[in-house]
Protein backbone atom coordinates (compact mmCIF):
# COMPACT_ATOMS: atom_id res chain seq x y z
CA UNK A 1 0.00 0.00 0.00
CA UNK A 2 2.85 2.44 0.55
CA UNK A 3 4.26 1.98 -2.71
CA UNK A 4 1.05 1.37 -4.82
CA UNK A 5 -0.92 4.75 -3.24
CA UNK A 6 1.29 7.15 -4.66
CA UNK A 7 0.35 6.39 -8.10
CA UNK A 8 -2.53 8.29 -9.13
CA UNK A 9 -4.01 5.18 -11.68
CA UNK A 10 -4.14 2.85 -8.86
CA UNK A 11 -7.81 2.14 -8.74
CA UNK A 12 -8.20 -0.12 -5.91
CA UNK A 13 -6.42 -2.62 -3.35
CA UNK A 14 -7.87 -6.67 -3.08
CA UNK A 15 -6.86 -7.98 0.61
CA UNK A 16 -7.67 -11.41 -1.01
CA UNK A 17 -8.01 -13.62 -4.39
CA UNK A 18 -10.37 -16.67 -3.95
CA UNK A 19 -9.60 -17.35 -0.13
CA UNK A 20 -13.12 -19.09 0.00
CA UNK A 21 -13.49 -21.78 -2.36
CA UNK A 22 -16.36 -23.80 -0.61
CA UNK A 23 -18.96 -23.79 2.06
CA UNK A 24 -16.96 -25.45 4.16
CA UNK A 25 -14.34 -23.27 4.75
CA UNK A 26 -16.43 -19.91 5.19
CA UNK A 27 -15.37 -19.99 8.81
CA UNK A 28 -12.11 -18.08 7.17
CA UNK A 29 -15.07 -15.53 6.36
CA UNK A 30 -14.07 -13.30 9.32
CA UNK A 31 -10.22 -13.14 8.54
CA UNK A 32 -10.86 -11.66 5.33
CA UNK A 33 -12.97 -8.96 6.90
CA UNK A 34 -10.59 -8.28 9.44
CA UNK A 35 -8.10 -7.77 6.70
CA UNK A 36 -10.60 -5.32 5.07
CA UNK A 37 -11.04 -3.34 8.59
CA UNK A 38 -7.10 -3.57 9.14
CA UNK A 39 -6.43 -2.39 5.54
CA UNK A 40 -8.73 0.93 5.97
CA UNK A 41 -7.61 1.64 9.54
CA UNK A 42 -3.65 1.19 7.59
CA UNK A 43 -4.49 3.83 4.92
CA UNK A 44 -6.45 6.58 6.99
CA UNK A 45 -4.21 6.53 9.86
CA UNK A 46 -1.18 7.36 6.81
CA UNK A 47 -3.41 10.04 5.32
CA UNK A 48 -3.82 8.74 1.98
CA UNK A 49 -5.83 8.75 -0.85
CA UNK A 50 -9.54 6.52 0.05
CA UNK A 51 -8.52 4.43 -2.43
CA UNK A 52 -11.24 1.53 -2.00
CA UNK A 53 -10.31 -1.83 -0.40
CA UNK A 54 -12.49 -5.06 -1.19
CA UNK A 55 -11.96 -8.93 -2.04
CA UNK A 56 -12.51 -10.95 -4.81
CA UNK A 57 -14.13 -13.91 -4.82
CA UNK A 58 -14.62 -17.20 -6.43
CA UNK A 59 -17.90 -18.02 -7.98
CA UNK A 60 -19.34 -20.60 -5.38
CA UNK A 61 -22.85 -21.32 -5.65
CA UNK A 62 -22.57 -22.33 -2.27
CA UNK A 63 -21.44 -19.08 -1.05
CA UNK A 64 -23.98 -17.34 -2.89
CA UNK A 65 -25.04 -14.56 -1.26
CA UNK A 66 -24.06 -15.27 2.02
CA UNK A 67 -20.37 -14.07 1.74
CA UNK A 68 -20.98 -10.76 -0.56
CA UNK A 69 -23.61 -9.91 2.41
CA UNK A 70 -21.42 -10.66 4.79
CA UNK A 71 -18.54 -8.62 4.16
CA UNK A 72 -21.10 -5.61 3.60
CA UNK A 73 -23.39 -5.86 6.57
CA UNK A 74 -22.73 -4.78 9.70
CA UNK A 75 -23.32 -1.53 11.55
CA UNK A 76 -19.46 -0.41 11.85
CA UNK A 77 -18.39 1.44 8.78
CA UNK A 78 -14.81 0.63 9.31
CA UNK A 79 -15.42 -3.45 9.24
CA UNK A 80 -17.28 -3.27 6.02
CA UNK A 81 -15.68 -3.93 2.14
CA UNK A 82 -16.40 -0.50 0.15
CA UNK A 83 -16.19 -2.92 -2.98
CA UNK A 84 -17.49 -6.80 -3.51
CA UNK A 85 -16.08 -8.52 -7.28
CA UNK A 86 -16.60 -11.95 -8.35
CA UNK A 87 -14.59 -13.96 -11.06
CA UNK A 88 -16.99 -15.57 -12.93
CA UNK A 89 -16.43 -18.17 -15.70
CA UNK A 90 -19.55 -19.56 -16.31
CA UNK A 91 -20.12 -17.46 -19.65
CA UNK A 92 -18.61 -19.93 -21.80
CA UNK A 93 -18.59 -19.79 -26.04
CA UNK A 94 -22.36 -18.88 -27.22
CA UNK A 95 -24.21 -19.10 -24.26
CA UNK A 96 -26.52 -16.11 -22.68
CA UNK A 97 -27.96 -14.39 -20.13
CA UNK A 98 -29.85 -16.72 -18.22
CA UNK A 99 -28.67 -19.89 -19.29
CA UNK A 100 -24.82 -18.80 -17.81
CA UNK A 101 -26.26 -18.36 -14.46
CA UNK A 102 -25.76 -14.45 -14.54
CA UNK A 103 -29.66 -13.46 -14.50
CA UNK A 104 -28.96 -14.87 -10.87
CA UNK A 105 -25.66 -12.76 -10.42
CA UNK A 106 -27.89 -9.48 -11.00
CA UNK A 107 -30.86 -10.62 -9.24
CA UNK A 108 -28.52 -11.25 -5.64
CA UNK A 109 -26.24 -7.98 -6.48
CA UNK A 110 -30.08 -5.82 -6.75
CA UNK A 111 -29.76 -3.49 -4.26
CA UNK A 112 -26.63 -4.12 -3.13
CA UNK A 113 -25.00 -1.07 -0.92
CA UNK A 114 -21.28 -1.11 -1.85
CA UNK A 115 -19.90 -1.56 -5.51
CA UNK A 116 -19.78 -4.76 -7.03
CA UNK A 117 -18.02 -5.45 -10.34
CA UNK A 118 -16.42 -8.45 -12.40
CA UNK A 119 -12.82 -8.97 -11.47
CA UNK A 120 -12.33 -11.65 -13.91
CA UNK A 121 -13.93 -13.15 -16.68
CA UNK A 122 -13.21 -14.93 -20.13
CA UNK A 123 -13.69 -18.86 -20.19
CA UNK A 124 -11.87 -20.51 -22.71
CA UNK A 125 -13.54 -23.74 -22.23
CA UNK A 126 -15.46 -23.04 -26.18
CA UNK A 127 -12.73 -21.72 -28.30
CA UNK A 128 -12.62 -19.07 -29.75
CA UNK A 129 -13.21 -16.80 -27.32
CA UNK A 130 -16.63 -14.80 -27.85
CA UNK A 131 -16.45 -12.19 -25.16
CA UNK A 132 -20.46 -12.40 -25.86
CA UNK A 133 -20.84 -11.35 -21.69
CA UNK A 134 -19.49 -8.08 -22.21
CA UNK A 135 -23.11 -7.16 -23.77
CA UNK A 136 -24.52 -8.15 -20.40
CA UNK A 137 -22.12 -6.91 -18.14
CA UNK A 138 -22.12 -3.71 -19.61
CA UNK A 139 -25.30 -3.37 -21.33
CA UNK A 140 -28.89 -2.42 -19.86
CA UNK A 141 -29.36 -6.32 -18.18
CA UNK A 142 -26.15 -5.34 -15.39
CA UNK A 143 -24.93 -2.13 -15.85
CA UNK A 144 -27.00 -0.12 -13.92
CA UNK A 145 -25.75 -2.47 -10.88
CA UNK A 146 -22.66 -3.64 -11.73
CA UNK A 147 -19.48 -1.43 -11.47
CA UNK A 148 -17.84 -2.97 -15.07
CA UNK A 149 -15.44 -6.31 -15.89
CA UNK A 150 -12.06 -6.72 -16.19
CA UNK A 151 -10.99 -9.55 -18.40
CA UNK A 152 -7.98 -12.20 -18.31
CA UNK A 153 -5.45 -12.01 -19.30
CA UNK A 154 -3.51 -9.36 -21.20
CA UNK A 155 -0.45 -11.50 -21.08
CA UNK A 156 0.10 -15.01 -22.72
CA UNK A 157 1.50 -17.19 -20.87
CA UNK A 158 1.46 -20.90 -20.08
CA UNK A 159 -2.69 -20.73 -18.95
CA UNK A 160 -3.06 -19.47 -22.48
CA UNK A 161 -5.58 -16.77 -21.54
CA UNK A 162 -3.68 -14.13 -23.04
CA UNK A 163 -4.98 -11.56 -25.43
CA UNK A 164 -1.14 -9.98 -26.30
CA UNK A 165 2.11 -11.93 -27.15
CA UNK A 166 5.80 -10.33 -26.28
CA UNK A 167 7.32 -12.89 -28.27
CA UNK A 168 7.42 -16.80 -28.42
CA UNK A 169 8.13 -18.70 -25.52
CA UNK A 170 12.14 -18.63 -24.60
CA UNK A 171 14.60 -20.37 -22.10
CA UNK A 172 14.32 -18.53 -19.06
CA UNK A 173 17.61 -19.47 -17.79
CA UNK A 174 19.17 -17.42 -21.10
CA UNK A 175 16.79 -14.36 -20.92
CA UNK A 176 16.55 -12.56 -17.90
CA UNK A 177 13.46 -10.89 -19.30
CA UNK A 178 11.33 -13.62 -19.48
CA UNK A 179 11.47 -15.56 -15.64
CA UNK A 180 9.16 -17.62 -16.64
CA UNK A 181 10.25 -18.02 -20.32
CA UNK A 182 7.35 -15.38 -21.79
CA UNK A 183 8.65 -12.09 -22.83
CA UNK A 184 7.58 -9.49 -21.02
CA UNK A 185 9.02 -6.30 -22.99
CA UNK A 186 8.96 -4.77 -26.35
CA UNK A 187 6.00 -4.60 -29.13
CA UNK A 188 2.64 -6.57 -28.02
CA UNK A 189 1.40 -8.87 -30.64
CA UNK A 190 -2.11 -9.53 -30.33
CA UNK A 191 -3.39 -13.40 -30.09
CA UNK A 192 -5.98 -13.94 -32.77
CA UNK A 193 -9.04 -14.33 -32.27
CA UNK A 194 -9.61 -13.19 -28.93
CA UNK A 195 -8.33 -9.98 -28.95
CA UNK A 196 -10.14 -9.18 -31.66
CA UNK A 197 -13.43 -10.54 -30.65
CA UNK A 198 -13.24 -8.56 -27.37
CA UNK A 199 -12.58 -5.33 -29.01
CA UNK A 200 -15.27 -6.02 -31.84
CA UNK A 201 -17.60 -6.35 -28.51
CA UNK A 202 -16.38 -3.23 -26.72
CA UNK A 203 -17.12 -1.55 -29.97
CA UNK A 204 -20.84 -1.72 -29.49
CA UNK A 205 -20.85 -0.62 -26.21
CA UNK A 206 -21.32 2.68 -24.32
CA UNK A 207 -21.61 2.27 -20.62
CA UNK A 208 -20.97 5.48 -18.35
CA UNK A 209 -19.72 5.98 -14.77
CA UNK A 210 -21.57 7.43 -11.98
CA UNK A 211 -19.71 9.96 -10.09
CA UNK A 212 -19.40 9.64 -6.25
CA UNK A 213 -21.19 12.47 -5.77
CA UNK A 214 -23.91 11.57 -7.70
CA UNK A 215 -24.19 8.23 -6.02
CA UNK A 216 -24.16 9.10 -2.08
CA UNK A 217 -26.51 11.93 -2.93
CA UNK A 218 -29.27 9.74 -4.81
CA UNK A 219 -28.91 6.09 -2.51
CA UNK A 220 -30.11 5.29 0.57
CA UNK A 221 -29.06 1.60 0.40
CA UNK A 222 -28.76 0.10 3.66
CA UNK A 223 -26.10 -2.65 4.50
CA UNK A 224 -28.04 -6.19 4.05
CA UNK A 225 -28.18 -8.52 7.10
CA UNK A 226 -25.74 -10.32 8.36
CA UNK A 227 -26.13 -14.10 7.23
CA UNK A 228 -26.59 -16.95 9.82
CA UNK A 229 -25.09 -20.13 9.45
CA UNK A 230 -27.15 -23.41 8.30
CA UNK A 231 -26.46 -26.88 8.60
CA UNK A 232 -23.58 -28.03 6.03
CA UNK A 233 -23.43 -24.37 4.64
CA UNK A 234 -22.45 -21.22 5.34
CA UNK A 235 -20.56 -21.41 8.84
CA UNK A 236 -20.70 -17.85 10.23
CA UNK A 237 -23.18 -16.97 12.17
CA UNK A 238 -24.80 -13.20 11.95
CA UNK A 239 -22.25 -10.56 13.00
CA UNK A 240 -19.74 -12.33 14.15
CA UNK A 241 -16.58 -10.45 16.17
CA UNK A 242 -13.53 -10.04 13.83
CA UNK A 243 -10.38 -11.27 15.13
CA UNK A 244 -7.26 -9.08 15.77
CA UNK A 245 -3.46 -9.76 14.55
CA UNK A 246 -2.69 -13.38 15.48
CA UNK A 247 -5.59 -14.75 16.87
CA UNK A 248 -7.02 -17.95 16.00
CA UNK A 249 -10.19 -19.10 15.08
CA UNK A 250 -12.86 -19.62 17.44
CA UNK A 251 -15.77 -22.59 16.11
CA UNK A 252 -17.79 -21.79 19.10
CA UNK A 253 -17.97 -17.86 18.03
CA UNK A 254 -18.43 -18.13 14.69
CA UNK A 255 -20.95 -21.33 14.33
CA UNK A 256 -24.16 -22.19 15.45
CA UNK A 257 -27.30 -24.10 14.02
CA UNK A 258 -29.41 -20.93 13.40
CA UNK A 259 -30.81 -21.70 9.18
CA UNK A 260 -30.01 -19.88 6.17
CA UNK A 261 -30.99 -20.62 2.87
CA UNK A 262 -28.47 -19.96 0.16
CA UNK A 263 -29.06 -18.42 -3.21
CA UNK A 264 -27.52 -19.54 -6.30
CA UNK A 265 -28.39 -20.55 -9.54
CA UNK A 266 -28.03 -24.42 -10.94
CA UNK A 267 -24.78 -23.56 -13.03
CA UNK A 268 -21.73 -25.30 -12.42
CA UNK A 269 -19.50 -23.19 -10.13
CA UNK A 270 -17.00 -20.49 -12.37
CA UNK A 271 -13.62 -22.10 -13.68
CA UNK A 272 -11.31 -19.91 -12.45
CA UNK A 273 -7.14 -19.77 -13.75
CA UNK A 274 -6.06 -18.06 -10.44
CA UNK A 275 -7.58 -19.53 -8.07
CA UNK A 276 -8.39 -22.56 -6.09
CA UNK A 277 -12.31 -22.91 -6.99
CA UNK A 278 -13.53 -26.39 -6.80
CA UNK A 279 -14.42 -26.23 -10.53
CA UNK A 280 -13.25 -27.62 -13.78
CA UNK A 281 -11.83 -25.91 -16.79
CA UNK A 282 -8.18 -25.58 -16.27
CA UNK A 283 -6.88 -23.82 -13.03
CA UNK A 284 -3.65 -22.69 -13.66
CA UNK A 285 -2.32 -20.45 -11.33
CA UNK A 286 0.96 -18.98 -14.00
CA UNK A 287 0.44 -15.17 -15.22
CA UNK A 288 -1.36 -14.59 -12.18
CA UNK A 289 0.89 -11.70 -11.45
CA UNK A 290 0.99 -9.76 -14.47
CA UNK A 291 -2.61 -11.30 -15.60
CA UNK A 292 -5.75 -8.60 -15.89
CA UNK A 293 -6.49 -6.26 -18.62
CA UNK A 294 -8.25 -4.03 -16.81
CA UNK A 295 -11.59 -2.24 -17.82
CA UNK A 296 -13.65 -1.09 -14.87
CA UNK A 297 -16.00 0.48 -17.24
CA UNK A 298 -18.59 2.02 -15.49
CA UNK A 299 -16.79 2.15 -11.68
CA UNK A 300 -17.95 4.36 -9.16
CA UNK A 301 -15.61 7.20 -9.71
CA UNK A 302 -13.82 7.62 -5.88
CA UNK A 303 -11.59 10.34 -6.70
Amino acid sequence: MDEFQKYDNTALFFVGNEVLTTAEVSNAAPYVKAAVRDMKAYRDSKSYRKIPIGYSAADVPGLRPMLQNYLSCGDNDAERAEFYSLNVYEWCGDSSYDGSGYSELQKNATGYNIPIFVSETGCRVSRPRLFSDQAAILGPKMADTWSGTIVYEWLEEENDYGLVSYGPKVDPMVSTAALDGFPRSGTPMTVSPDYGNLKSQWATLSPTGVKLSDYSASTSISPPACPTSTAGGWIVNGNAALPSVGQTLDSAATASGATSTSTGSASQPSASPTGGGTTAGGKEVTGMCLGLLGVLLGFVVWL
